[in-house]
């Protein structure tokens, strides 16, 4: 993965509540062997018709939003199935923080495992950020764990775990190889326990 340390971007608003997992991916599209090559089944039954054609209504097919990388969001995104899928589509499509006042657990970890930041703020917030999305900027400094947009300064949590696996591009695999020498040192302490004890 790609280390995270800021990002700068217009928002890409989608004001609705609820946003499932189904609804990022839908589960016909699940069958890759990779984990990449899921953008262009992102939000796939709002962005295509039953023909495979664009709906022009929907946000992401706007030529005007297609290079922003903050998805500004509602309650409980990413609820529904633990599928790992939908955060490969949002990174795939360019997606690299994303803003809620809440999110589904299950995803949200499967964010940071990823290279996706998701950040939560409070209802104000948001209210202020999707009745401006036409035009406000957000810049966010990972390392300072910062919002800044306009005059507003947001301070986010995020555990040292998670902030680490971003910051560094790694995921939980990734974080256990840094421990190897204590592990090799712990097998080997324990295996010479063992043969004492017998």
């Amino acid at each position: 993965m790609t280390p995270f340390k800021a990002v700068s971007s217009n928002l890409i608003p989608i004001d609705v509540i609820n946003i499932d997992t189904d609804q990022i991916i839908p589960k016909q599209f699940l069958k890759l062997v990779q984990k990449t090559g899921y953008d262009k089944f992102l939000f796939y039954d709002w962005r295509f018709d039953k023909d495979g054609n664009q709906k022009k209504d929907f946000i992401l097919n706007n030529p005007n939003y297609r290079d922003r990388s903050i998805l500004l969001v509602r309650e409980n995104f990413g609820s529904g199935s633990s599928r790992e899928h939908a955060v490969w589509a949002l990174r795939d499509f360019g997606i690299k923080a994303i803003v809620a006042p809440s999110f589904a657990d299950i995803f949200y970890n499967n964010c940071f495992k990823n290279g996706v930041l998701p950040i939560t703020i409070n209802h104000d917030y948001i209210e202020y950020l999707f009745n401006h999305a036409e035009t406000v900027k957000i810049k966010i400094d990972l390392t300072a764990q910062s919002m800044e947009f306009d005059s507003n300064i947001i301070y986010f949590k995020i555990s040292e775990s998670n902030k680490k696996m971003l910051m560094e591009g790694i995921d939980e695999i990734g974080m256990t190889f840094k421990f190897e020498s204590y592990i090799s040192e712990f097998e080997k302490t324990k295996s010479t326990y063992s043969l004492n004890v017998v």
